[in-house]
């Protein structure tokens, strides 16, 4: 008989001991998927009735860190909208792919219903000034990235940062997808674009370890020509009165 505790035990448990009153519950993140390690925190988003406050609360519970998404039934619908807004869907892909905990009224089965709409949806397009000013500011990056010199590991590294998360976002953006930011960004980067994605990864590795920043700048400018090419003179932004 296997006696461990698994990380959807202690979810569980948390809900119990401090929300007993939540109206449902999922746990999201690599605990949901099975990728969690000992050091791993649990993110879960729960239920709570209108008398309750929304809000993001981080607390250690049974010796495991837990990051909670809490929202009320009123409001849950306008985080969703926030989440959407931001292109990055946290608390959203929680509720679509996340382990239910609790749901003693269907309140949480409602609530994934409606999360999953707002994912098959999509994030909202960039505007075309949204769109130009990327390109410039990616052409930017790159350029700088390809002027530094490999002595100056300090600024081309952080470069080499901005420059992948330029692209990635713009690239992710062109294929209408939702975008990530730490450990998500290569992930959706990958799931939009498999052969770009792969190519910006490898050329920022390739910085990382070689101080080489060739194939990071060409995979950076491949990104440019789907949109449009670089963006240098000519690029104007206007600011309101």
């Amino acid at each position: 008989m296997n006696d461990q505790v698994t990380p959807a035990d202690q979810a569980l448990e948390l809900i119990k001991d401090r929300f007993p009153h939540a109206l449902g519950a999922i746990l999201g993140g690599s605990a949901a998927e099975g990728r969690a390690t000992a050091s791993s925190d649990l993110d879960v988003a729960i239920l709570l009735p209108d008398w309750e406050t929304s809000r993001r609360e981080v607390i250690r519970h049974g010796g495991r860190l837990a990051e909670l998404f809490l929202h009320t039934l009123a409001d849950v619908m306008d985080h969703f909208e926030r989440d959407r807004v931001l292109r990055r869907g946290t608390v959203l892909f929680i509720y679509d792919q996340g382990m239910p905990l609790t749901d003693p009224h269907g309140h949480l089965l409602r609530t994934r219903e409606r999360a999953r709409a707002v994912l098959a949806a999509g994030p909202p397009a960039l505007t075309p000034a949204e769109w130009e000013r990327g390109r410039y500011v990616l052409t930017c990056f790159m350029d700088d990235l390809t002027d530094t010199s490999p002595a100056d590991r300090y600024e081309q590294l952080s470069l080499a940062d901005f420059t992948l998360r330029e692209a990635a976002h713009l690239l992710i953006a062109h294929h209408g997808g939702w975008t990530g930011i730490g450990k998500w960004l290569p992930r959706r980067l990958l799931g939009a674009d498999p052969v770009r994605g792969k190519a910006l990864l490898e050329g920022h590795q390739a910085v990382a370890e070689h101080a080489d920043p060739t194939l990071l700048a060409m995979a950076a400018e491949q990104v440019l020509d789907v949109l449009g090419g670089p963006l240098r003179e000519g690029y104007a932004q206007r600011w309101r009165a």
